[in-house]
């Protein structure tokens, strides 16, 4: 964004003080944090495989015995992609939901407010129940990306007419989208109960554990399908930062400081729609993430978004990997959706939060 007079880049909020300091100490502790979580993640599993001995025969150079090999493909195949898959999830929501609410002006919002989550999940639902029906050709040529891409598909059909409805003459109404992203939700939740209530029972029960959400299925082509999607989206997105700091006093304030609104918005829900839709196409519905983790954050590190953006991506994927080694170890050898440990984690500070936040509110 093209600044006057160097003010946007200067542009921070004065309210709570300069803490870029903190910002820069909480980073770089929540990436070394991330590290951690990953190599726990790596080592954990119902399995009695190891990490640090596969890596430490691989340094070795030892021979691949039967068990050597048995937990190499345990760790590289399964629980090393697994741990990706949820870095970049955890990332793509949190980072999502932080710029949602610089966007909307409301530490409330969250990426499925605007109907993507709702709109991949109708996509997803529409495959697993009338799937069958289309040609097998068409089948055996997505194979097991079926589901992934039409979750994707409906996730971008409904950004583009949310994006029909609530732009009029070149402008986008943040009103209006918030509005039509509601009405979008809830004709989408018609749609999919419409069809889940003419699934037979095998239809249901996917339909079922596909929306509580899991990383059970990950795999290293999963991770090379949504993880470009995901990586540009991430990429783009700090760079937002200082016109959503400028967009906080309003968007009439922001323009004449030398924002791009209508550009920054373009961008912002672009690029949310792509990171969330490539996100719960393949892991089906976790909630939470994308409300608790900016909140929190914003509460250490002030509302910057200059460093909330890189603070929620290590954050999120931090607590993605979290809730997944619990869901892994909980019941094991058995597996709990990672959306129902999210949703135990995320609900009740969802409640917190809406009752100190009613006197601001309203409510």
């Amino acid at each position: 964004m093209r600044t006057r007079g160097g003010l946007l880049g200067r542009l921070r909020p004065a309210a709570d003080g300069d803490r870029s300091g903190l910002a820069r100490l909480v980073i770089a502790f929540l990436a070394m944090l991330t590290v951690l979580a990953m190599i726990a993640s790596a080592a954990t599993g119902a399995s009695d495989a190891s990490a640090f001995d596969v890596v430490a025969s691989l340094i070795r150079g030892e021979p691949a015995t039967l068990l050597s090999a048995r937990d190499r493909i345990i760790v590289f195949d399964i629980r090393l992609p697994r741990a990706l898959l949820g870095v970049l999830i955890g990332a793509a929501l949190a980072v999502s939901g932080a710029v949602m609410q610089g966007l909307f002006r409301n530490p409330l919002a969250d990426p499925g407010l605007i109907g993507i989550s709702s709109g991949a999940a109708l996509g997803a639902v529409v495959m697993i129940v009338l799937g069958g029906y289309l040609p097998a050709t068409l089948l055996g040529l997505v194979g097991s990306f079926a589901l992934a891409l039409a979750a994707f598909a409906g996730g971008l059909l409904t950004t583009f007419l949310l994006y029909r409805i609530a732009t009029r003459h070149g402008q986008t109404s943040v009103a209006t989208m918030l509005l039509a992203g509601i009405a979008i939700a809830a004709l989408a939740g018609a749609v999919t109960g419409i069809l889940i209530y003419t699934a037979d029972d095998k239809q249901l029960r996917d339909v079922t554990f596909w929306n509580l959400g899991s990383l059970a299925g990950a795999t290293w082509p999963k991770v090379l399908t949504a993880g470009p999607i995901i990586l540009v989206s991430l990429t783009v997105l700090p760079f937002l930062g200082r016109g959503l700091n400028a967009i906080t006093l309003g968007e009439a304030a922001a323009f004449h400081m030398g924002v791009k609104v209508q550009q920054l918005k373009n961008i912002a829900v672009v690029s949310v729609a792509a990171a969330v839709g490539a996100s719960v196409a393949v892991s089906g519905g976790i909630a939470f993430i994308g409300i608790v983790v900016p909140h929190l954050l914003r509460r250490v590190i002030g509302p910057d978004h200059r460093y909330l953006l890189p603070a929620s991506a290590l954050l999120g994927a931090t607590l993605m990997l979290a809730a997944d080694m619990a869901a892994r170890t909980i019941v094991a050898p058995a597996e709990l959706p990672i959306g129902i440990i999210t949703a135990l984690a995320g609900a009740p500070f969802f409640l917190w939060m809406l009752l100190r936040n009613r006197p601001s509110a309203g409510l």
